[in-house]
């Protein structure tokens, strides 16, 4: 049976078994009540996400039912039945909030196609309402969100990284969330209820990014008129997040080389050596092997900070995250501009799905904010969603795309993903099999089993594909 609950509200006995009977032959289910008080007793005690009921009945009729109804739960969609006399009353109860009405004689053909469409609107609802639990549980631990399987593998490595005290380099396009993942490693380590200072070292000039990293003594310079703690001072027994460290200049990188080296430094200005007891986060978009090759970043100082590397996933790679982190960024931004967004429709979530995300979680955000605030509401809808990046739809870079094609099955679409994973991976099953958040032995046995063209049992999950 289709997802959701069906009630069927008439006092003529054989007219609700008629209707029973019709929706029985489109795999629909339904309970029947024979009046409106009954209707009202039984949607208290159970949940009900379809209505069907008769406008005229002699205790309660349809319109007052789906007002009561609609005050016990704003999600139930009602559908009033209605002889040709009443026909206008129907269309004002549409007015205010009743999905359709189905006009007597019954046909069955009127009545499946109103039910397909209802149902699906009972399917989007109930996508949205689990969207909106997973998010808040995601909230309870954690402001990182992801089910994705490189997600998944991604949060499992950094809560294990942060019970020790490495050094760590977090490396990753811009916006896909760096700072979230310097904040998890922090959180969830010892030093927890110590400082976390946080640095850009792109967004402060060179020469005051030393007094903010050391600090200074009274007197170091013009204007330093009292002494001041540095980050590294202020986080002491906590963790230093330095953010975009590739942009550091490189007198300055000596002076971080020692104090990972010796824990201690002295103040601008200053003689004494401060000792410090510091954990390091380094987090970049750029290539550090290639800074290191070029000149511009210190081999030494690279080999210190990339104790325990963690890559952060484009958003390209865990398009499953994507309806998810949608929502989220729905219900932040509707709170922030004082609307109320239910959910995206199913032509926006395509869409959304369908793109390349160049600028990453942090262009999702903003297309999700810009769709809010544009936007009338109740839904989101596909042309309310509007890309600044550099690509759109197109090509095999857009499967998701397909995904909707009713002349694609299942098994046609998976080929085609794992085909399209080997090739960007250059025939490298490992690479694939990373790609696709599978195990190298899954990948293979779904290529022999396309290539074979027969089903196979599914191999267990036993083996990661890191390429070993």
């Amino acid at each position: 049976m289709p997802e959701g609950r069906i009630l069927i509200v008439d006092d003529d006995k054989n007219q609700a078994l008629l209707l029973k009977k019709l929706l029985a032959l489109e795999d629909y289910d339904a309970h029947v009540v024979h009046s409106g008080l009954a209707a009202l007793e039984t949607v208290k005690g159970g949940k009900y996400q379809l209505v069907l009921s008769d406008l005229r009945m002699p205790d309660l009729n349809g319109y007052a039912l789906f007002q009561k109804v609609r005050e016990i739960d704003p999600d139930v969609v009602f559908i009033i039945l209605t002889a040709y006399g009443t026909i206008e009353t129907a269309v004002d109860a549409i007015k205010n909030g009743v999905y359709d009405y189905i006009q007597k004689p019954v046909d069955s053909g009127q009545l499946a196609r109103v039910f397909d469409r209802a149902m699906e609107v009972v399917r989007l609802r109930n996508e949205n309402r689990t969207l909106r639990e997973k998010v808040g549980a995601a909230r309870k631990e954690v402001t990182i969100i992801g089910t994705s399987a490189p997600m998944q593998r991604l949060l499992e490595q950094v809560d294990m990284i942060a019970r020790s005290d490495a050094t760590v380099l977090i490396v990753g396009e811009s916006g896909t969330g760096k700072e979230l993942i310097a904040n998890r490693v922090h959180f969830s380590s010892a030093r927890h209820d110590a400082a976390f200072e946080k640095v850009n070292c792109a967004a402060i000039p060179e020469n005051l990014l030393e007094d903010e990293l050391f600090g200074h003594e009274k007197g170091a310079f013009t204007g330093a008129i009292a002494s001041r703690r540095g980050r590294f001072e202020r986080a002491h027994k906590g963790t230093l997040f330095l953010d975009e460290i590739a942009e550091m200049p490189g007198s300055l990188q000596v002076k971080i080389l020692r104090v990972l080296q010796e824990r201690e430094f002295e103040r601008l200005g200053g003689a004494e050596t401060i000792s410090v007891d510091v954990r390091l986060i380094a987090a970049t978009n750029r290539n550090l092997e290639e800074q290191v090759q070029k000149g511009a970043f210190r081999e030494d100082l690279y080999y210190r900070i990339n104790v325990i590397p963690i890559r952060v996933p484009p958003l390209r790679e865990r398009l499953l995250d994507v309806p998810l982190l949608a929502q989220h960024f729905l219900e932040k931004s509707s709170q922030k501009n004082k609307k109320a967004f239910r959910g995206f429709s199913p032509a926006a979530l395509r869409k959304l799905c369908s793109y390349s995300w160049p600028g990453n979680v942090r262009e999702l955000e903003n297309a999700v904010e810009r769709a809010v605030v544009l936007g009338l509401g109740p839904e989101i809808g596909e042309d309310e969603i509007v890309f600044h990046g550099s690509e759109g739809h197109g090509g095999k870079a857009d499967l998701l795309e397909r995904l909707f094609a009713t002349d694609m099955s299942l098994d046609d679409l998976q080929r085609e993903i794992i085909e399209t994973a080997l090739e960007r991976s250059g025939g490298n099953q490992s690479k694939a099999a990373r790609l696709l958040g599978l195990t190298r032995r899954t990948l293979q046995y779904r290529v022999e089993k396309y290539r074979a063209g027969a089903p196979k049992e599914e191999p267990e999950e036993d083996e990661p594909a890191d390429g070993t």
